[in-house]
């Protein structure tokens, strides 16, 4: 290996080193922010203590249950009153002492949910803080996984990720090569009817893509039922797997249409004034007027100096679409991570705040490596970047 490549591998490495370690000091800044503000005036232990005083009371709902307690708090009362109660007095301190005995059982339960309420704001917010850089979410209280009815938090976000790629991924990949092609098209052949047209849609853009979603429902699922009107999967899906997936991206056709429709003529148009610019380089013109094939042109000259920018708009709508698309899966019954955030924050009773913090902090995790690995792409595929300088 000679010494010129030794010493760009090196600077490579450090330039990698150091993008790693300032992502990583800013991804546990972020998360430590995340849990403080959760715990800011004990609000979240508040929820949590809540949610589990509820359960504890639904659990009297139980009558066996419920004359056990009472009648434990029965001899406790006939303990302590003074001779000569009432009947009021001893149902009043029976009353006391089942509230008492919630609160307990509720400690006990948050106990076993890594929670001690005897501990001061600060000492749980940092053991909430450790335990949610490793994964530890703790359990819901109002939402289970799609497949195995969990109610632990990181199986919940897990089994409805997949869910959300599939759908977000799918339809993002879509937009951006088509608004590429089209960014193209426009681009040479500028204040042409094409061209005009193309202007003229991108207002349609300023609607979100639940917008056009509740439209396309009622127009193609609901007046004229030519696609589910919501779901993943028919109620009784075939056997066959290819059917079966077959079945999967029938049901993906009316979000990724809504999600097309909002968000493809704006990205055609921001492409096409893009390549315009580009084209109108100084290096462009020099390689025309040397007579380079307009398909080397548009390869070499256009679209490699363009490729980091675009990598990076892409890689960021799609990670963006999974936490922006809440509403799109709320309205299509689509089982996936914006639904499970839209049920911890309206779906119940309380906000689930176990359930909050772990879709962010995922959410978080995600953004990271891939700034980290478009960072890394930066390096290798941009011809202008000099490694370490």
């Amino acid at each position: 290996m000679s010494l010129h490549r030794r010493s760009g591998l090196i600077r490579f490495a450090r330039y990698v080193g150091i993008r790693t370690a300032s992502i990583a000091i800013s991804l546990l800044i972020a998360v430590f922010l995340l849990v403080f503000i959760a715990h800011l005036g004990g609000k979240l232990d508040e929820i949590v203590f809540e949610e589990v005083k509820t359960q504890v009371r639904n659990q009297l709902i139980n009558p066996q249950y419920a004359q056990l307690v009472r009648r434990s708090c029965e001899v406790k009362c006939s303990a302590i009153l003074p001779p000569g109660y009432t009947t009021l007095e001893m149902e009043k301190c029976i009353n006391n002492c089942i509230d008492e005995h919630t609160i307990e059982e509720a400690k006990i339960q948050l106990k076993a949910m890594g929670i001690d309420l005897d501990q001061p704001t600060w000492v749980r917010m940092f053991t909430h803080y450790r335990r949610v850089l490793a994964f530890e979410f703790g359990t819901s209280s109002q939402i289970h996984s799609y497949h195995t009815r969990s109610k632990e938090v990181k199986i919940i976000i897990a089994e409805a990720i997949p869910q959300t790629v599939l759908l977000f991924t799918t339809a993002n990949l879509i937009i951006f090569l088509l608004q590429i092609v089209i960014g193209l098209f426009l681009s040479r052949r500028y204040g042409t009817i094409a061209d005009k047209i193309g202007i003229s849609l991108a207002p349609l853009s300023s609607m979100p893509g639940w917008f056009y979603g509740m439209i396309l429902l009622l127009l193609l699922g609901i007046w004229y039922p030519i696609f589910p009107s919501g779901g993943m999967i028919s109620e009784n899906p075939p056997e066959n797997p290819l059917l079966r997936a077959l079945d999967v991206m029938y049901h993906m056709v009316l979000p990724i249409l809504a999600w097309l429709i909002a968000n493809l003529p704006i990205g055609a148009y921001s492409y096409r004034t893009f390549f315009l610019i580009f084209s109108t380089e100084e290096y462009v013109e020099y390689a025309r007027a040397r007579g380079v094939p307009e398909s080397t042109l548009l390869r070499r000259y256009i679209l490699r100096p363009t490729l980091p920018p675009i990598i990076t708009t892409f890689v960021l709508m799609v990670i963006g679409s999974w936490m922006g698309a809440i509403i799109t899966e709320r309205i299509f019954r689509w089982p996936g991570l914006g639904t499970v955030m839209a049920l911890a924050i309206g779906g119940g009773v309380f906000i689930d705040a176990p359930v909050i913090v772990g879709i962010v902090t995922i959410y978080s995790y995600l953004l990271a490596i891939s700034v980290l690995v478009l960072d890394i792409v930066y390096g290798i595929v941009d011809p202008r970047v000099r490694v370490g300088e």
